[in-house]
């Protein structure tokens, strides 16, 4: 236990003692009129024990301005972009209502933002420009078993002509061969032309293996009657000579049964000073829930998804150029299930920590361990308790991030699973051989954590519920201070707001934090009522703010090269103790593989902090960054925003 975390129990202790002494001398009536909601007010409003524990406070948005927050990102202007598109509403799906915000946290004004695509269960990264990176979106909602009425599926189509691919519209025809039944393609496919194979040693012409193309198709009528319940061959109305003998279809069952969201392609960088989407090359796949990472050498990886089919993207990922804005597929396919937590190593290599956030198979690609992106290696971690309920499980870089270990928080089992883990487990990816091992437990089974790194090296783990999207009112209102230094939980302030799917948290430039979202699938303990989106955003005011002062931080250049150093004023220069270097979040779905706390070496001379920024490109990506410096109390000054060229 450190001194601090010590200092706060004892302080909570003591309140608590005197409310209990203070209650044990009153009447029956008065001691019941003081355990109401009025009265837990009065202690949690306290100034001691708001200096223990911090404070939770919720932000009140005019109602034409609320709205189902499903991404948020920290711009380097300080202000929050709130992006729901549909919001997973169909309504506005249908309807086309998709919904961007900006939300300044200072003046406390919002504003709306014209929202060119669904960008419900996009992908996003901050980019090197300060601008946001946004990728993917939804194409079509999920229908259930029931609601589905024209049956429809998977079509693969071939080509077995090696001299030019094809392109086959929408509303292309096909006609299986056995059981003639028909069906139409709903969006346009180009189908690669055939790859001509020759024997490695004689050189001689072996086959033609056909380009293929995936597409969606779907009955011309409703009913039953139109299923096919095996495998077939299909003739590709309106093609003729060759072509029509070098294209063909070949379908499996094609049913009424559940049809998943489909993605789409479309890309944006959103532009801070501007307030606007920049549309850029679209994907070459489109992807629902994917994950944008950024690369060693500043390009942007888009991984996994649900494409426009509505089938999990078959490990063909792709890489973004920020130069040209323009997308490639990387050579070699890897497959992970949807919003995989993929983070940069020191050296240059991809860290896979197992945690994501929904589709997939059960037993492809959930292995965490090191992924080396160029060769396509990938190195398995053993260790990983729980292994099997990863899914809907937080990750988190831990402070400083040159101590290059990661936490997994919580998690349950695939899919609905009502299964959820307690644990946390660590990894340090500078061991000789990395190994998960358990660190501290949490007090419930949790799904769908948030996890929030502080200037003063703790992080705030928050929210979360114990079922699959808090069925049975299972949201967990608690909240806990995680010291890396100690390998310890300290408890703080719990939640006034259940947080469980579609939810996130940020750190804001004030050293507060911001939460956002949740979509609980039921709204009641039996399960019987549907949910209510949670529009209201809270902030968590951590217990550093509430100490008698806090040290300011001014001047100082606006950019740093890696290995340069820049000076800045604080008179409180004398107790300062550390300066973290802190990249803004971009948070979906438990994801939020973008926050990372960099400390820096600093010398102070009178009033004048001169710091130091690494060398490591790997560990200092391009782009915006809060500045913080923390006293001898561990309390931070307020960010300034530095650019790393």
């Amino acid at each position: 236990m450190n001194d601090r975390a010590g200092r706060r129990r004892a302080r909570r202790l003591a309140i608590g003692t005197a409310v209990v002494l203070a209650l044990a001398g009153m009447n029956g009536p008065w001691l019941y009129r003081f355990g109401t909601a009025k009265y837990h007010q009065y202690q949690i409003n306290k100034p001691e024990y708001k200096a223990a524990n911090g404070k939770w406070e919720i932000v009140r948005f005019p109602k034409e301005y609320r709205q189902n927050t499903i991404h948020a990102a920290l711009l380097r202007t300080g202000k929050v972009l709130l992006v729901a598109g549909s919001g997973n509403n169909q309504d506005n799906f249908d309807a086309k209502r998709f919904d961007t915000r900006i939300w300044d946290p200072v003046k406390g004004t919002i504003k709306k933002v014209p929202t060119p695509s669904d960008l419900f269960c996009t992908g996003h990264t901050q980019l090197a420009n300060g601008n946001l990176l946004i990728a993917g979106g939804t194409k079509r909602y999920e229908k259930l078993k029931g609601d589905v009425t024209k049956a429809g599926g998977l079509m693969i189509v071939h080509n077995e002509n090696p001299d030019k691919p094809i392109t086959l519209p929408a509303g292309t025809t096909f006609t299986g061969k056995e059981g003639g039944k028909t069906f139409v393609s709903k969006d346009p496919v180009v189908v690669e032309r055939a790859t001509k194979v020759f024997d490695k040693k004689t050189g001689k012409f072996l086959r033609n293996d056909p380009g293929l193309g995936r597409i969606y198709v779907e009955a011309q009528k409703s009913g039953r009657k139109y299923e096919t319940g095996t495998q077939d061959n299909y003739r590709i109305r309106g093609l003729t000579g060759a072509d029509a003998r070098n294209t063909y279809g070949i379908a499996q069952k094609l049913a009424l049964d559940k049809k998943d969201f489909q993605g789409i392609r479309d890309a944006f960088e959103f532009d801070p000073v501007a307030e606007k989407y920049i549309k850029v090359d679209p994907m070459k796949e489109a992807r629902w829930y994917p994950t944008l990472t950024t690369l060693s050498d500043g390009k942007i990886l888009s991984v996994s998804g649900l494409d426009d089919i509505g089938q999990l993207v078959p490990g063909k990922n792709e890489v973004f150029d920020p130069k040209t804005r323009k997308w490639t597929y990387t050579p070699k396919i890897r497959q992970f299930p949807t919003y995989p937590a993929l983070f940069l190593m020191q050296n240059g290599k991809i860290f896979y920590s197992g945690s994501n956030a929904g589709y997939g198979p059960d037993n492809v690609g959930r292995d965490p361990g090191i992924w080396d992106v160029a060769s396509n290696r990938f190195t398995k971690i053993p260790g990983l308790s729980d292994a099997k309920e990863m899914e809907t499980s937080g990750t988190v870089l831990l402070p400083p991030a040159q101590d290059e270990k990661f936490m997994v928080i919580g998690g349950g089992g695939v899919g609905e699973s009502a299964q959820s883990s307690n644990r946390t487990r660590i990894v340090d990816l500078k061991a000789d051989s990395p190994r998960f091992v358990d660190g501290p437990t949490l007090e419930k089974g949790t799904r769908y954590p948030q996890a929030s790194i502080l200037p003063d090296d703790s992080v705030l783990v928050s929210g979360g519920s114990e079922d699959y999207r808090g069925r049975g009112n299972s949201n967990i209102l608690q909240a806990r201070l995680y010291h890396p230094d100690t390998n310890t939980f300290e408890s703080v302030a719990d939640p006034l707001v259940g947080r469980n799917y579609h939810s996130g948290s940020l750190l804001l430039p004030d050293g507060r934090v911001m939460f956002f979202g949740s979509d609980s699938l039921y709204g009641d303990a039996a399960n019987t009522k549907p949910g209510v989106f949670e529009q209201r955003i809270e902030i968590y005011t951590p217990p550093y703010l509430y100490r008698d002062s806090r040290p300011s931080l001014s001047g100082g250049p606006q950019t740093i090269a890696r290995g340069a150093s820049g000076t800045f004023t604080s008179p409180q220069a004398s107790v300062i103790k550390k300066v973290r270097l802190i990249r803004p979040s971009a948070s979906t779905h438990v994801t939020d593989v973008d926050q990372r706390s960099i400390e820096m070496k600093f010398t102070v001379s009178g009033d004048q902090v001169m710091v130091t920024m690494p060398q490591n490109k790997n560990l200092v990506q391009s782009g915006w960054y809060m500045l913080f410096v923390d006293d001898d109390q561990g309390t931070p000054s307020k960010a300034q925003w530095v650019r790393v060229p």
